[in-house]
């Protein structure tokens, strides 16, 4: 299997009026092709912003960090917005749907704003995603008329939308009840059979136990990968 993720030394400092706060420290980590990792640690540990190192959200103060054969130190911001849309698939905890745009709208959004599929195909490929996750049903209502469950299976329908090789979320079943957080769970581990990278952040120790490898992160370090 070939890795997604290679990270080199990565640290992260961010300015404050007291001065310079380390957020990462000298991390290194590799995740291939279709491995299914849970990261995990206390409150302030780095967790969320080791994940937004891989979406490009934040850059390192050193170190490198290649995502799917490139190497996002040197893209600017124009360049990391379009490559993050053709090979990152992005679930957030609190679901970040546009409200103005149905469900449907939402999924195809990705495909719009990358140009990843023709036009005329973009509905069918949303609809599509929309029925693996078991909302084809709806697909024309706003999300404020769905559920907390069905706006988050909608995320990681949009999510999939541009049939990205690495799927990343912070919290993505933190707000969720627990019978919804299982099927969601559930939804994550076939996609991993199917072939995706999955890299999630979750303080569901249940949930990271049945992961297969789990990455716990620690003021700043990586203490066991």
């Amino acid at each position: 299997m070939s890795d997604v993720i290679e990270i080199e030394h990565l640290n992260k400092e961010f300015k404050t009026d007291a001065g310079a706060v380390r957020i990462l420290r000298d991390v290194s980590l590799t995740v291939a092709r279709g491995e299914f990792v849970a990261v995990v640690g206390p409150s302030g540990s780095g967790k969320s912003t080791l994940i937004n190192m891989l979406t490009g959200i934040d850059r390192p103060t050193s170190g490198r960090v290649m995502v799917a054969g490139t190497n996002l130190n040197r893209m600017n911001e124009n360049q990391m917005a379009r490559w993050r849309g053709r090979n990152i698939g992005v679930i957030f905890q609190f679901f970040q749907l546009l409200p103005t745009l149905t469900i449907l709208e939402n999924v195809m959004l990705p495909m719009d704003f990358c140009n990843t599929y023709p036009v005329g195909e973009r509905k069918n490929r949303a609809l599509h995603l929309l029925d693996q996750v078991g909302l084809a049903d709806q697909a024309h209502k706003l999300p404020s008329a769905v559920s907390g469950g069905q706006q988050q299976r909608a995320a990681i329908a949009r999510a999939l939308a541009n049939d990205p090789p690495l799927i990343v979320g912070d919290e993505p079943t933190g707000n969720l009840d627990s019978k919804t957080a299982e099927q969601v769970f559930d939804m994550f581990g076939e996609m991993s059979r199917r072939g995706k990278t999955l890299m999630l952040v979750t303080h569901d120790r249940e949930l990271a136990k049945r992961m297969p490898r789990v990455v716990r992160v620690q003021d700043g370090c990586i203490v066991n990968a």
